[in-house]
């Protein structure tokens, strides 16, 4: 299975952190970066190849996966030359030749414990899934999400009011239809006057009204997500927690890795 990793910012956020260098370069797990984690993440669940969205930082990025082995993934970077004037809709629109067969789209400061993906993976089939994690409350940066029967999506989007059911974690899987009927509403969308400003979660709100989109629950499981210098600081301890709680389970066998450009 592919991932596409939307790794193409800044991190305006974590200024000065990232004045020179890209957010998913930040080291996280001793000096370990995002990227790196999330790689490791991914090859412990078997996904053998990963597709890295880059622009700010791209030749950093680039440099860095020559010299990291991590071993049973396959990397290419894929270059958004329209970032500066755009959000990550656009980003996820030129990734579309990447969308064939099942794949995922894994969020660039989005972490994960291996187990939260396996989670992900063993759901049940449907043409798009969404990992969601759920708590007491929500504030204005949770990306929310509502509920109808317990799994099935009825919308997302951080300006949902009333009872909310959870919050997408910036982790997706793409079965079967769900992968043709994303392109497609992705073509539609950035076709629209306000496509270069929109984020691409608008077109998986928008689907879920014409298409069966459901969601799997990684309540309980590790996550976190790099936003700020306080994000940062807790997904460090959360990490060195988990390294002393749950030792890493690598389930892939040791393989090439290949480091690509599109």
């Amino acid at each position: 299975m592919k991932a596409i990793i939307l790794s193409a910012g800044q991190g305006k956020r974590l200024l000065p952190l990232t004045e020179d260098r890209p957010k998913c370069l930040l080291p996280v797990r001793g000096q370990q970066p995002v990227l790196e984690v999330q790689l490791r993440s991914l090859a412990a669940c078997c996904v053998d190849e990963a597709v890295v969205m880059v622009v700010f930082g791209a030749e950093q990025v680039e440099a860095f996966l020559e010299r990291t082995d991590i071993p049973g993934i396959r990397v290419r970077t894929f270059f958004n030359p329209f970032f500066a004037q755009s959000d990550n809709l656009v980003t996820v629109w030129l990734a579309r030749p990447e969308m064939t067969d099942d794949f995922l789209i894994l969020n660039g400061d989005t972490l994960f414990e291996p187990a939260a993906l396996e989670k992900l993976l063993a759901a049940p089939a449907a043409p798009l899934t969404l990992a969601i994690n759920e708590k007491a409350s929500y504030d204005d940066d949770d990306m929310k999400v509502k509920l109808a029967g317990g799994r099935r999506l009825l919308a997302v989007g951080k300006k949902l009011t009333g009872p909310i059911d959870g919050e997408s974690i910036g982790l997706m899987r793409f079965r079967g239809e769900g992968a043709h009927a994303f392109r497609e509403a992705l073509d539609q969308a950035v076709r629209r006057h306000s496509g270069m400003s929109a984020w691409y979660l608008s077109v998986v709100d928008a689907l879920a009204r014409s298409m069966r989109v459901e969601t799997a629950a990684i309540t309980g499981l590790w996550w976190g997500e790099v936003d700020s210098p306080e994000d940062l600081a807790v997904v460090r301890e959360g990490l060195e927690e988990l390294e002393k709680e749950r030792p890493a389970r690598v389930h892939a066998s040791p393989r090439e890795r290949r480091i690509e450009r599109a």
